[in-house]
């Protein structure tokens, strides 16, 4: 469904684009860095949205290739992982213990600062 609101909004922008195009049919002179020529205004509007349209797609899936890229290499860590914890199973309820038992003594000096703070 979000797809397909992105696409509806994308088609009425760009009609909105192509609409403001036709009105604005005049001749002006562009300016490129060093060459001066006379076009129409419409195509000159076209050619900038398409340019804005190619910058941001090429944006877009650079962003794109670079999440891919980086979700198959977090897929191939977390399959490593599972095989090390399956290999390593037993020692996986001793470790737990030990976080437990680190917990409790923070929580111990926690209150015990508290307790010096009350005093």
């Amino acid at each position: 469904m979000k797809q397909q609101t992105w696409i509806i909004f994308t088609l009425l922008f760009a009609l909105l684009i192509a609409i403001f195009a036709v009105i604005n049919v005049d001749s002006v002179q562009v300016d490129f860095l060093f060459v001066q020529t006379d076009a129409p205004l419409i195509l000159v509007i076209l050619l900038s949205a398409l340019l804005g349209c190619l910058a941001v797609a090429s944006v877009t899936y650079a962003k794109f290739y670079q999440l891919k890229r980086e979700m198959k290499q977090l897929k191939k860590e977390n399959e490593e992982l599972k095989q090390q914890g399956e290999l390593t199973d037993g020692n996986h309820a001793i470790s737990d213990e030990g976080d437990q038992e680190v917990n409790l003594q923070d929580e111990e000096n926690s209150n015990s600062d508290q307790k010096s703070d009350w005093s």
